[in-house]
């Protein structure tokens, strides 16, 4: 069967969904590879690389699409416009990549008319059979990594105390915003630089592991904050006096630090605002801020996407796409992360695609299939009335793990619900399967585990 790697086309974006080494994985399995033309060049991967590898390199887009039974990509595929991908995609074929499903109801809807079946890699639940899958962690840890050094490049000032014959330089003082896997990567970068540490995180889990890092955790410790934590090991709301007396800390902890990184995310919805206009004045002048959260709205008041800007004497990044800001590393991770979910749904045997809708990784990842959208965690599929004869079902948002033995998500005990497409698509065998997912007629939310909505860290994906 054959396998697409595209070239990227959304701006901003470096990585590559395949590596020279996964495409060699690829070819063993018996898989026909397709890499378009430059579509590594931004992440160090040449042609010749991917050719040596036992990659056919595709002269354009056409080329590359053409016939393919799965398309590997990092972003999800362009749904109209001049670089429209879907025009090129055969009804039934496998897309796999970073879809952002809560924000991509139009691009979902394009996708299910075009009868594409496709995989959300942001949707791989935080399971311990799916770590060598989970792109967020892999995407994140990087990004965590390069905020610190992105800080690191606007900040006038030195990171390590210095002690010299013309005087001593004190150490910088960093405070992480949020320590899942960005914020402790945040954290273990800063230190190794130098700088005095603090983090803080609404989980009291996290609390052990800022420390481990020796970082010092600052939290309002009070009855609340023992309770803030799911059975699957998530953060949950807190109560408004809870937030009022955490706030208060967080504004005096700003205010005495030189550098603050944030790494706040909520899936579907955007990101919770942390740190104020009124917090960014209180700033000694030359601070810094790294917003890892900008694309979803920003941790920061006054972050802009895409930009630095200076408030107030205070240099507030907030670049879009970090994990791309390190192409060649990001794209050799992410490649790892998508051989290994789609070598979960290839049949060495057969040298096909072999899909198990029973599988609770697959099921919790599918976003659209056979002209539908599957996924019941997104609000945009079809809502209908609960079958007697089937209990409702929802999914876990995607959080920073804590734990990696976590309960299984709720979107695997159940295959995905349809919405019912407005036209019938007919869909090719492309995917190869036996069985189709069973119908589910369920109401969900974009997160439900007993609280209104849980954190997960950032680095976005």
């Amino acid at each position: 069967m054959k396998i697409a790697i595209p070239k990227e086309r959304r701006p901003n974006e470096t990585r590559v969904a395949a590596s020279p080494e996964t495409v060699k994985k690829l070819v063993a399995l018996g898989c026909d590879v397709f890499v378009e033309k430059g579509a590594g060049v931004a992440a160090s991967f040449t042609d010749t690389a991917f050719k040596d590898a036992g990659a056919t390199i595709g002269k354009d887009a056409a080329t590359t699409y053409k016939d393919a039974k799965a398309v590997l990509k990092v972003q999800k595929p362009i749904a109209g416009g001049k670089d429209d991908e879907l025009k090129v995609l055969s009804q039934g074929t496998v897309v796999i990549g970073i879809t952002d499903p809560y924000r991509s109801e139009k691009e979902l809807d394009a996708y299910s008319k075009a009868g594409l079946t496709a995989f959300a890699m942001d949707f791989v639940p935080r399971i311990t059979r799916a770590q060598s899958m989970d792109v967020l962690s892999s995407q994140s840890n990087l990004a965590g990594y390069k905020s610190v050094l992105d800080g690191a490049g606007v900040f006038n000032r030195a990171f390590p105390m210095m002690m010299t014959a013309a005087g001593t330089v004190a150490p910088a003082k960093v405070f992480v915003m949020g320590a899942g896997v960005a914020g402790l990567q945040a954290i273990a970068t800063a230190r190794r630089l130098g700088a005095v540490v603090s983090a803080t995180d609404v989980r009291p889990a996290s609390k052990e592991q800022v420390e481990s890092l020796g970082a010092k955790f600052v939290a309002v410790e009070d009855d609340e904050f023992k309770q803030a934590e799911t059975a699957g090991g998530y953060a949950k709301e807190m109560s408004d006096a809870y937030k009022a007396k955490q706030a208060a800390l967080i504004a005096e902890t700003i205010a005495k630090v030189d550098m603050v990184i944030t790494t706040a995310l909520i899936p579907g919805r955007p990101a919770p605002v942390l740190v104020t206009a009124e917090m960014v004045k209180s700033m000694k002048p030359g601070s810094v801020i790294v917003d890892l959260a900008v694309e979803t709205g920003g941790n920061c008041e006054l972050s802009v996407a895409g930009k630095v800007v200076e408030k107030d004497g205070i240099s507030i990044v907030g670049y879009s796409n970090v994990p791309g800001r390190l192409a060649t590393d990001a794209s050799s991770l992410y490649a790892k992360n998508v051989y290994n979910f789609f070598e979960l749904m290839f049949d060495k045997e057969a040298k096909d695609l072999k899909i198990d809708w029973n599988d609770e990784i697959i099921k919790g990842t599918c976003v659209t299939h056979e002209g539908s959208i599957v996924h019941p965690a997104l609000a945009h599929s079809e809502k209908k009335p609960v079958s007697k004869t089937e209990p409702k079902v929802s999914a876990e948002s995607e959080a920073a793990p804590v734990k990696t033995t976590a309960a299984k998500t709720a979107t695997a005990k159940r295959a995905p619900a349809k919405r019912a497409p407005a036209k019938k698509v007919p869909v090719k065998t492309a995917a190869a399967n036996k069985a189709t997912p069973k119908k589910t007629t369920t109401k969900s939310t974009a997160s439900k585990s007993g609280t209104k909505a849980e954190a997960k860290d950032g680095g976005n994906a």
